[in-house]
């Protein structure tokens, strides 16, 4: 283990494996123990991938649903399994295969990039796991984390393949290019962003006069590799997100405050201060390094740092029909930042053992808050899957829930980013355990390959949100929201259930008053399930309609 001597100390090799293989090992008894963790869009996920394994085929989805593939070209990564491996292997099982993939391949990726630009195993590879939860994991973008992760290994085969045949590269990054595409388009990018930075150079060389012009050649050439499989499935499947809504319905982050919270999407989980304080030691052994001057750089990934920085101050939150947009770019600025940079690459015994228990302690203590905060939120998924055993089969569920005035400290794992909640999709969980119909399910054209067959499609959106029960019983606020949730139109006579979550705090605008007409078939804290009566409605039309002022009034009292 020893190796050279400097200033009478002997420098130690180091050796992270250790470490890493804990964090990984961790990771999957994580997964394995627990099913539904509190990941935002991970229940529809896994209900959408339900149906394409083979649900589709049961009563009465083949009435409800339909697969086509030319619904999209891209964002199909965990479809595609789902469709081919799922019959096979069992969705419950891929899932949790997939899950586990989208939280460590990004940091992995990034350590083997590491690894390939500063040849060898350094303690700071250790640092890289710290990556591993952002808040577009929390948020369960399972394709878009994968793909980060591919999009890493891909660079790093691909910095390996550039000093030799030409041909072979340019096959390589076609065949990559393919590969991203149909996992998720950001991770082209992002792959496209790591080659750039990789031909510049560790030294910036490769920007000198006499080497510009070959470097505009070579980035002409890698770039259009990429993205050529990209240009060849629009053709095949011309979608775009938002169905060609010529509205982009752009919105932006257009303060300093947003822009600076927005970044801090790279570590942001279910609690902001405890990412901070984690993120401190990896700082302070920035700073020293800097400061003793025992800090190496990739300049050419530097580069490349910088610009996915700027995208993500100038890129819009949402836009055509995708939400957190921003987010994506200051996780890919971060796994860009740590693979670009080796502190500390040589250290005496003393240090070195210091520094990997450090970078220990704070990459397996941040995990093990995160599995707490999935430990808490078990007892959530089981009030939910004990309200959907008591629904019929072939229902039609309509979800809501209780949108409490003030958070309590203790139910951290609810929300993360914004106070963004974390149940949002639990509802949809109804499909693959009660058969029975969510209007929320994923299903947006250019997005996912899943279609809403008539006459389902009334009362079925692309992506939806959960709203506050009290609005069920404001007919001027269901006419204002009838453009994103037009299922709330005649909901009485559309729905068989309504299913409110997170009803153990009180709502702000109804405290614990629900909408009359409603008879309680399964009670718990957290979920709650109501029977619609449909003889109620010819008393309610004769009824003087209540005003969300009315509503707003009780909730002021």
């Amino acid at each position: 283990m020893a190796g050279d001597v400097s200033d009478g100390c002997v420098i130690v090799e180091q050796r992270p494996n250790i470490a890493i293989a804990a964090f990984v090992g961790i990771v999957a008894v994580l997964v394995a123990a627990f099913e539904f963790p509190p990941l935002l869009d991970y229940p529809n996920h896994y209900a959408r991938m339900w149906l394409l394994a083979g649900g589709i085929t049961e009563q009465p989805f083949h009435q409800i649903y339909a697969i086509d593939w030319s619904r999209t070209f891209t964002n199909a990564g965990i479809d595609l399994l789902a469709y081919y491996l799922g019959p096979l292997i069992g969705v419950s099982f891929l899932a949790r295969i997939l899950l586990f993939l989208a939280i460590v391949s990004p940091p992995l990726g990034a350590i083997a990039l590491h690894r390939r630009l500063f040849q060898g195993a350094f303690y700071w590879q250790v640092a890289i796991l710290y990556f591993a939860w952002c808040a577009t994991l929390i948020g369960g973008f399972i394709n878009f984390q994968i793909g980060l992760g591919m999009a890493l290994f891909f660079a790093t085969v691909d910095h390996a393949l550039q000093p030799g045949s030409q041909t072979a590269l340019l096959l390589w990054r076609i065949a990559a290019g393919l590969l991203l595409t149909i996992m998720h388009i950001f991770s082209l990018g992002f792959y496209i962003a790591l080659l750039c930075g990789l031909e510049l150079s560790s030294t910036l060389e490769a920007l000198a006069p006499r080497n510009i012009v070959r470097l505009c050649v070579r980035l002409a050439i890698g770039i259009l590799a990429c993205v050529l499989p990209a240009v060849c499935l629009f053709i095949y499947a011309p979608v775009l997100p938002n169905s060609g809504d010529a509205d982009f319905g752009a919105i932006w982050n257009n303060s300093p405050t947003l822009i600076l919270a927005n970044l801090m999407s790279a570590i942001w989980t279910y609690a902001s201060m405890v990412d901070a304080l984690f993120l401190i030691p990896l700082v302070l052994i920035c700073t020293n390094a800097l400061r003793t001057r025992r800090l190496r750089l990739h300049c050419g990934l530097g580069v490349t740092v910088v610009g996915l920085v700027i995208l993500s101050c100038v890129s819009p939150l949402h836009i055509m029909g995708t939400g957190w947009i921003s987010w994506r770019f200051p996780i890919m600025a971060a796994l860009g930042a740590m693979a670009m940079i080796c502190p500390l690459s040589q250290l005496p015994r003393r240090e070195a053992l210091l520094l990997v228990t450090v970078l220990s302690c704070v990459v397996l203590g941040r995990t093990a808050w995160v599995g707490f905060n999935w430990w808490c939120g078990q007892a959530d998924v089981a009030n939910i899957r004990a309200v959907l055993a008591a629904i019929p089969k072939g229902s039609a569920i309509l979800p809501v829930a209780h949108e409490p005035r003030d958070i309590p400290i203790g139910i951290e794992h609810r929300h993360f980013a914004w106070n963004e909640n974390t149940f949002r999709h639990l509802p949809t969980l109804a499909v693959p355990f009660a058969h029975s119909f969510v209007p929320t399910l994923f299903t947006a054209k250019g997005k996912q390959p899943l279609a809403v067959l008539p006459p389902w499609t009334n009362i079925a959106v692309p992506e939806g949100n959960l709203l506050s029960v009290s609005v069920l019983d404001c007919p001027d606020l269901v006419e204002s929201f009838s453009a994103f949730t037009p299922y709330l139109i005649d909901w009485r006579r559309r729905f068989d259930f309504v299913l409110v979550v997170n009803a153990d705090l009180p709502d702000r605008y109804s405290g614990d008053r629900i909408p009359a007409g409603l008879k309680i078939v399964s009670d718990t804290p957290f979920a709650k399930l109501y029977a619609i009566d449909k003889g109620f409605m010819s008393s309610i039309s004769a009824a003087p309609q209540k005003k969300c002022s009315d509503t707003m009034g009780v909730s002021a009292s």
